[in-house]
């Protein structure tokens, strides 16, 4: 009897730590596109050319960044 109750526990225990990295994935995503965001929108407002070099920088890595991440 008592084996079953640690079965359970452990099934939920083990069950709910496939949601939490699936949140942190989420809110990972989340923040990535919110850089993007913040940096098109900078880029919308005029800047030079090597503020526009690492803007493109930025936005090419934080792009590949949420190809991985976001699905």
């Amino acid at each position: 009897m008592e084996s079953r109750w640690i079965v359970t526990l452990l099934l939920f225990v083990f069950a709910g730590q496939g949601h939490a990295k699936h949140d942190r994935d989420a809110l990972a995503c989340d923040e990535v596109k919110q850089n993007i965001r913040e940096i098109e929108a900078r880029m919308r407002t005029g800047y030079t050319r090597a503020q526009g070099e690492r803007y493109e920088a930025r936005l090419r890595k934080l792009k590949l960044k949420r190809s991985r991440l976001c699905r």
